[in-house]
C-alpha cells in the first residue's frame, strides 16, 4: 500500500463528499445549505489540488485540471456567499443561495470526473 495513493484518495473522496453534503437540498433554501460544510470543501479541495502537483503524468495533469476547476468554483460560491451576507443590502436571499448552490453543483461534477479518474487509474493499475 502506498500512503502518498492512500491520502491522494481520501482528500478526492472527501471534497467530493463535503461538497456533495452542501449541495444537497433546495436550491434557494437558506437554511438547508450550511456555510461551514462549504468552507471545508472548499479547503480540503485547495489541498486535494496541492497533493496533485507533483504528478507529471498525462492523468496527473488532468486531475489537476478537474480539481482546480472546482476550486474556482468553490472560490466564487464562497466568495458569494460573503458578499451576499456582509455587503448586499438584502442579505442572503434565495437568490443568491441559488447562484452558491449552483456553483458548487459545478465543483461537484469536477470533483466526480476527478473521482472516476482516480477510479479508473486503480483499474488500469490492476490489469
Amino acid at each position: 500500500m502506498n500512503l502518498e495513493k492512500v491520502v491522494f484518495g481520501f482528500f478526492i473522496t472527501f471534497a467530493a463528499a463535503l461538497n456533495f453534503g452542501f449541495f444537497l437540498g433546495q436550491i434557494d433554501d437558506v437554511t438547508v445549505h450550511n456555510g461551514i460544510e462549504l468552507a471545508a470543501a472548499l479547503v480540503t479541495s485547495l489541498v486535494a489540488t496541492v497533493l496533485k502537483f507533483g504528478d507529471r503524468t498525462q492523468l496527473g495533469a488532468i486531475h489537476l485540471a478537474t480539481s482546480l476547476v472546482a476550486d474556482l468554483q468553490l472560490l466564487i460560491a464562497a466568495g458569494m456567499w460573503v458578499w451576499a451576507g456582509q455587503v448586499a443590502v438584502s442579505g442572503m436571499t434565495g437568490a443568491h443561495m441559488s447562484v452558491v448552490v449552483s456553483l458548487s453543483g459545478g465543483a461537484l461534477l469536477a470533483n466526480v470526473v476527478s473521482v472516476v479518474l482516480m477510479v479508473s487509474e486503480i483499474i488500469q493499475v490492476r490489469r
